[in-house]
């Protein structure tokens, strides 16, 4: 049996969305304020409800191709000139993965992440009743993976490794020794399936503000390491 979160979860989409809109409106982000040479990024969690099935955030693998070719990530992208990060995130999010989504289904938004790689990352959050036309861009996506919202917040998701006990997805051992919480945090969804920063660090970030309400002092992100394979 896998270990239950801190506390209760939503049991609906329309509790998640009450939740969400609520902690998230309490919630004081963090932006990552324009200078030369950032880059604009939004991504989206977006949490579904399948029928008969639990509530879910949708995590993709990359296309094995491009820009952060094979790796795990969210549905998301890079902000054009002209658009807001929630324009570009809901319009990745069609792209992507075939999925519209109005403005007001967003429930606000996560601490800007400033990737080693140039870019500011926005991670927005919205809810979705109605997955059933979500059809994958071979060329922008491998798969995608539907995470419970139970697995994310379970106490022994996250854990955090030496930096030099972190290789490369394909090659990630199970055995890595934890450190001190000082190191580099993996997110260990499922099998085979461990997530590092920044998509692993945005992960944390919604588990503990919108599924546990970790307080915003407790929950910041932007000094979390990254692997070096993530820093393009």
């Amino acid at each position: 049996m896998e270990p239950s979160p801190r506390v209760p979860l939503p049991g609906s989409i329309d509790e998640f969305r009450v939740l969400a809109q609520s902690r998230l409106a309490r919630f004081p982000r963090i932006e990552v304020p324009d200078s030369p040479g950032v880059r604009r990024a939004a991504v989206v969690l977006c949490v579904v409800e399948e029928p008969d099935g639990p509530l879910s955030v949708i995590v993709i693998k990359r296309a094995y191709r491009g820009r952060n070719a094979g790796q795990w990530g969210l549905p998301g992208g890079r902000v054009d000139e002209g658009e807001t990060a929630a324009q570009a995130a809901l319009r990745e999010l069609h792209e992507e993965l075939g999925l519209r989504a109005r403005p007001d289904d967003l429930l606000g938004a996560l601490d800007d992440f400033p990737a080693a790689s140039g870019f500011a990352i926005t991670p927005l959050v919205l809810a979705l009743t109605d997955a059933s036309r979500l059809r994958p861009n071979p060329d922008e996506v491998y798969s995608v993976h539907l995470v419970d919202l139970a697995r994310l917040a379970a106490e022994d998701t996250p854990r955090w490794v030496r930096a030099e006990d972190a290789v490369r997805q394909a090659q990630l051992r199970d055995d890595a020794a934890p450190a001190d919480g000082t190191g580099l945090l993996q997110m260990r969804l499922g099998q085979k399936m461990t997530i590092h920063a920044p998509t692993g660090a945005m992960l944390w970030q919604f588990r503990e503000v919108v599924l546990l309400g970790t307080a915003a002092s407790a929950a910041r992100v932007a000094h979390f390491s990254q692997p070096d394979w993530t820093h393009r």
